[in-house]
């Protein structure tokens, strides 16, 4: 499926590459991320932020760059990690390596499945989530994994694009969180 919409997609991603590498000279955002039982693997970004130094991440944002990430464009390139056996479509999404140590135990279960470009957490609020909630969602979806709730997560994920707007699907509707 990946290889598909990889191919289905490439006319968007090829304008948005010529874009980013007229304004800024870079493509491609590589950073390294904790996967499938914490093994560290490269995830791939459009870039969406100038390089410099003493400026908060909201100052570095372009405005090329807001406009991918309101669209989630700038996850694209994560396809070729789905590809290469990284991540997959739905799991918890990869936060920082420098975070493992500040997991719980019970938090550590979200390494127990791969990494996803959607998953629990994204469609129950995103950005509007704590920490600690995003967290109990992905050991909440390691523990419940299954066919079912990955296609509720795919149609919230969906809801999400046609509505355009943040997912909004309570936590607590989650049976047992």
């Amino acid at each position: 499926m990946a290889i598909v919409l990889l191919i289905f997609l490439s006319p968007i991603m090829l304008a948005i590459s010529l874009m980013l590498f007229a304004t800024q000279r870079k493509v491609f955002f590589v950073q390294t991320r904790p996967g499938y039982l914490e093994r560290p693997f490269k995830m791939y970004k459009f870039i969406t932020m100038k390089e410099e130094n003493g400026k908060t991440d909201d100052e570095r944002i372009t405005p090329f760059g807001s406009f991918l990430r309101k669209l989630s464009l700038d996850e694209l390139p994560q396809l070729v990690n789905i590809i290469k056996g990284d991540m997959s479509f739905i799991g918890p999404r990869p936060f920082l390596v420098e975070y493992l140590p500040l997991y719980s135990d019970y938090h550590k279960k979200r390494h127990w499945v791969m990494p996803g470009i959607t998953g629990l957490a994204q469609v129950t609020g995103k950005n509007d989530v704590a920490w600690s909630t995003k967290l109990d969602l992905d050991a909440y979806y390691s523990e419940n994994i299954s066919f079912l709730l990955d296609i509720k997560i795919l149609m919230l994920t969906i809801n999400y694009f046609l509505k355009g707007c943040p997912g909004s699907y309570p936590a607590t509707k989650f049976k047992g969180y």
